[in-house]
């Protein structure tokens, strides 16, 4: 649950720009957060370079792909929907098309996918990318393929991603991959490994070439960023057994996002996820510090209770939670702070659920990604709880955290009004062609009249009336950051 999973973009199907010469058609679709879209951008660097361009027409594809998540149940069976469609297509139309299965339901269900149900090609888990032209041949050769090995060490800070379905403002940059904080209710450790950060010079070169192609705003992205630690390679849980001069020279993601900030000051930039525990003092006053780094923060709480955090392996209490909160509202005054939130954890009792209420009321959440609780197989919640909470009863804590929610979005994007707050335009507005929308500092997404300005501009806009969840203005010229 660590991750902002947006609805409108699952399932999406990627295209990019079309390379002579190439004869294969890549379809290939991604479920799950940030980081699948990101992997997925990795995928197709890969294959471009093995003669693949991208199709939306799933009929004609050679290779057809799909960008698995196991964080939810719902997107399992969407997946599995998805995979009986390509085989149904395979059948019928295409017989020689070959599915495959990437991403994080690939190592746990590959037995199920390859040998028992039979429904696709190959299998590849997050750290064998690099391996696909390998595997391609296995699969044209008539064979089942597979590698869902964890690596220790690979981050793919080595390939340039191409952007799908890019506005040309915004990118995804992954600074780690994996996780080692073994929350009970969590997969990715079990699905992406452990954790391990990528070399600082890679990252501030692939954003270099973002700011050459023109983007304006870059999400510095992993499972936990805030524990970003280079030190010369490997995985963070052996940095006790770096050397002294390791030690002496890492770099941690304080000072990671303070080199971003000064080495493209005209670049906005944003990051996600944190974990509570591991956001330290020293990236608030980054944020506070450089303008070009927005105010705002993704701080997952998951419960309200130090009990359920506790049944979690949170690793953080309530009082901790508000402690740093506290500090966060002290050091940068005016940031927004979103919030993930599973309700209906096992034993969670209505008391605990009340806490979760109580917490959200002191922090004044802008806004949040909130679930009902759904057992995730192979988790240790999976293995040693009782899913105790009944479903009814689970629907309506969500239906309450989500009304409180509500609530306090309204309250939290009332406090622009009257503000002039600057903007970075995105595209062009949902609800009217004369208007554009992009978002200001603190996330909050704003519309305003076009006027003479363009996608990609920094423009000032007085805020004069707002929604829950969107401002509502006129602008009133570029900001400094154009």
């Amino acid at each position: 649950m660590e991750k902002e999973i947006e609805e409108k973009k699952q399932g999406t199907s990627l295209v990019l720009e079309q390379k002579e010469g190439n004869t294969k058609k890549l379809f290939i679709e991604s479920y799950g957060c940030a980081m699948n879209f990101s992997d997925s951008e990795i995928v197709a660097s890969i294959l471009t370079e093995q003669g693949y361009n991208t199709t939306q027409n799933l009929e004609e594809a050679d290779l057809v792909l799909v960008n698995t998540c196991s964080i939810r149940d719902k997107a399992e069976q969407t997946v599995r929907k998805r995979l009986e469609k390509y085989n149904a297509v395979k059948r019928s139309i295409n017989p020689g098309m070959k599915v495959g299965v990437l991403g994080c339901m690939a190592e746990r269900l590959k037995d199920q996918f390859l040998e028992q149900e039979k429904i696709v090609d190959m299998v590849v888990g997050p750290d064998a990318y690099k391996d696909l032209p390998n595997l391609l041949k296995e699969v044209e050769e008539g064979r089942d393929a597979i590698n869902v090995i964890l690596s220790k060490d690979e981050t793919y800070g080595d390939i340039a991603p191409v952007r799908l379905n890019s506005n040309g403002v915004n990118a995804f940059v992954s600074i780690t991959r994996g996780c080692d904080n073994m929350c009970t209710f969590c997969v990715v450790p079990f699905t992406r490994g452990r954790e391990r950060s990528r070399e600082p010079q890679s990252i501030i070169e692939e954003i270099q070439d973002l700011w050459n192609r023109g983007f304006k705003e870059v999400c510095l992205l992993g499972q936990n960023v805030d524990s970003y630690l280079w030190y010369g390679g490997g995985l963070k849980k052996d940095f006790v057994k770096a050397t002294e001069m390791q030690k002496a020279t890492a770099t941690d993601f304080a000072q990671l996002l303070e080199q971003c900030a000064i080495a493209f000051p005209k670049m906005r930039f944003r990051f996600s996820t944190s974990n509570p525990q591991d956001m330290h003092e020293e990236v608030l006053h980054v944020i506070a510090k450089y303008d070009n780094v927005c105010n705002y923060i993704h701080l997952p709480v998951q419960s309200g209770s130090t009990r359920i955090l506790k049944e979690m392996n949170r690793q953080h209490t309530r009082e901790e939670y508000m402690e740093l909160v506290d500090k966060i509202k002290r050091i940068i005054p005016d940031c927004s702070i979103s919030q993930d939130m599973i309700t209906g954890f096992p034993t969670e009792t209505e008391d605990d659920h009340q806490d979760t209420l109580s917490l959200m009321d002191y922090v004044e959440y802008d806004f949040g990604y909130m679930f009902a609780y759904s057992e995730r197989p192979g988790t240790l919640a999976a293995r040693k709880m009782e899913d105790d909470v009944p479903e009814e009863v689970k629907k309506r804590r969500l239906q309450e955290i989500v009304d409180l929610q509500q609530i306090l979005s309204e309250k939290r994007t009332k406090r622009f009004l009257g503000q002039t707050v600057e903007v970075l335009i995105e595209k062009e507005s949902k609800k009217s062609a004369q208007h554009w929308s992009g978002r200001n500092s603190e996330n909050v997404v704003t519309v305003f009249p076009k006027g003479d300005y363009k996608v990609g501009d920094f423009v000032m806009v007085k805020i004069s009336d707002c929604t829950t969840a969107t401002l509502i203005g006129e602008a009133v010229g570029y900001s400094e950051m154009n």
